[in-house]
This record gives C-alpha cells, sequence and structure tokens, in this order.
C-alpha cells in the first residue's frame, strides 16, 4: 500500500526529531527552509524533499504537520499569500502540533473545511529527546475519519496517543497540560528560594522531594539545571511558556472561567520575560526568583 505523501513546517527542537521519525518509516517527505539549515540538510540527507512555500507543500502533500511558535505562525503558514490555502488538495489534511491558541485553531478547521480539507490538532507533551526517539505525547482533536488517516503517521514519532475528540479538543489540553507543568515550575522556584533563605541547600531540599510523593518526571527534568547546571534536560524556552499561558488566559475568557492561580502562574514567567531572560528554558525561573529573594544563582 503506497504510504501518503506527508509535509512538515517547523523543524525546530521538537519538530526536527518527528520530520526525522516520518521520514525514515518510509513515508515520502517533503519540509520547507528553517531559520537553522542544519536541521533541513539533515532531513534532506535522510531522504526528504525541500520546498519554497507552505503553497508548493500543500500541492504535493496529503498530510501537512505543522509545529511551530504559536498561533500567529500557524495563521500565516494556512492563510499567507503562498499559504497551504492557496494550493491545498481535496480532502488533504493540516494537522497543527504547534501550542496554539483553540479561538484560532476552530477558525482555521472553518476555513480548511470549506476549501475541501480537513484540520486537526495533535499539540506535544515531553521533551526533544523523546522527539528524536519517538516516543513523545500527542493529544488529538479530529474527527474519527481524519484520526484514522493521521493515527499511523503520528505513531512515528509518539509513543502515546490520546484521541481526545472534535478539532480544538487537543490545543485545550495541551494548555491545561503545560498549566500544570508551568505551575509546578513556579511552585518548585519559590519553594526553593524560601529553603536557601531558610539555611537549607538545593541539595537538601531534593533529598527529601526527589525519593517522596511530591516529586514527577518534570521535577526531576527541571531540577537538572539547579543540581547540575544541565541547560539541555528541559529545553523549553521561558518566551514560549508565557504565551502557552496567555493562550490559557485567552481561553478562561473565551469559557468564562475563573482563573486565579493561572494569572499568578502566567505573571511570573512574563516578569521574566519582561526582564530580557526570555530565550532562557523554565528551570532557570528558579535563579530569577532567587534573585527576586537577594540570593545568589
Amino acid at each position: 500500500m503506497t504510504k501518503p505523501t506527508i509535509g512538515f513546517i517547523g523543524v525546530g527542537l521538537m519538530g526536527h526529531g518527528m520530520a526525522k521519525n516520518i521520514v525514515e518509516k518510509g513515508y515520502p517527505l517533503r519540509v520547507m527552509a528553517h531559520r537553522k539549515r542544519e536541521a533541513v540538510d539533515d532531513l534532506i540527507g535522510r531522504g526528504a524533499v525541500e520546498v519554497g512555500s507552505p503553497k508548493e507543500m500543500a500541492e504535493a502533500c496529503e498530510i501537512i504537520f505543522l509545529c511551530v511558535t504559536g498561533s500567529p505562525q500557524v495563521e500565516g503558514a494556512i492563510r499567507g499569500e503562498n499559504g497551504i490555502l492557496a494550493g491545498l488538495q481535496p480532502g488533504a489534511i493540516v494537522v497543527d502540533c504547534s501550542t496554539a491558541d483553540p479561538v484560532s485553531t476552530l477558525a482555521l478547521a472553518a476555513e480548511i473545511e470549506a476549501a475541501g480539507g480537513h484540520m486537526a490538532d495533535a499539540p506535544l507533551s515531553r521533551t526533544p529527546k523523546e522527539a528524536w526517539e519517538g516516543t513523545l505525547d500527542a493529544m488529538v482533536g479530529a474527527s474519527p475519519e481524519v484520526f484514522a488517516r493521521i493515527k499511523p503517521v503520528i505513531e512515528t514519532w509518539a509513543g502515546v496517543i490520546v484521541h481526545l475528540g472534535e478539532t480544538g479538543l487537543g490545543h485545550k489540553m495541551k494548555l491545561i497540560n503545560n498549566f500544570l507543568g508551568m505551575g509546578y515550575g513556579v511552585l518548585y522556584s519559590e519553594a526553593l528560594a524560601i529553603a536557601r533563605k531558610s539555611g537549607l541547600s538545593a541539595e537538601q531540599f531534593d533529598s527529601v522531594i526527589r525519593p517522596g510523593r511530591l516529586s514527577n518526571g518534570f521535577y526531576e527534568t527541571f531540577m537538572k539545571w539547579t543540581l547540575e547546571h544541565d541547560e539541555n534536560a528541559h529545553r523549553f524556552a521561558i518566551s514560549n511558556a508565557h504565551k502557552d499561558m496567555a493562550y490559557l488566559a485567552n481561553l478562561a475568557v473565551s469559557v468564562g472561567a475563573v482563573n486565579p492561580m493561572q494569572s499568578v502562574v502566567k505573571n511570573a514567567y512574563a516578569g521574566m520575560e519582561a526582564a530580557g531572560e526570555g530565550e532562557r528554558y523554565v528551570p532557570m525561573l528558579a535563579d530569577f526568583i532567587a534573585r527576586q529573594n537577594g540570593l545568589e544563582e
């Protein structure tokens, strides 16, 4: 059985590994230029073909994955002058793996359906390490028919796939998932600062938390920066954390939810980005809060 031709836009920290797994599992793959040529060149070396625009990709592909920074970039790739909508083939599927604003996702889905295609959202959980290994988690919003078509491709880069239901539910769940993760980051950072001001070292703090019930996978990668200065253990930028929490705030407004805790979490990342440290990674929030407490990093 002939495999569908796949397009992939956004071969950055996460997308590079995902696209690598798609092409290595035998799918014809089209990729676009990225701000860092290394990923594109690597994928071409593995058998992918480079295209010049989203329109050109849409003209050649049955399924197109996007893994970009956020909704403005997704909207540009789809609606732009040489965007996906300009070249969309009948029945083609656009799968947005970005962490995006569900309000935007639903508007785009309607436009794609009107053009004869389909849209699904399949945002991710875990890190670039799992993207490379093909063991990401994916939370998918799609009709049953669309999900059946995209699932075999998602299986090339995901170990856990949850079909939540209709389009948009994936992005909603992803934002809630990230709220929990970013909330952990704020709690751990503040707790570490209080511990240090109280005369406890980070190592002593960890010796109690790590083996206990309050530890988890997020804690383990988060603490690698504080304990080992391993900046690659949890590569998620402060600017992305702030962006995701802003999207969740927008979702809360759209559904009429009361969200006092989420506002506190959002503002912790907003403060660090406003201080010019948006490109640092989430575990480094512990340094920022330490400095606010008069502590050295």
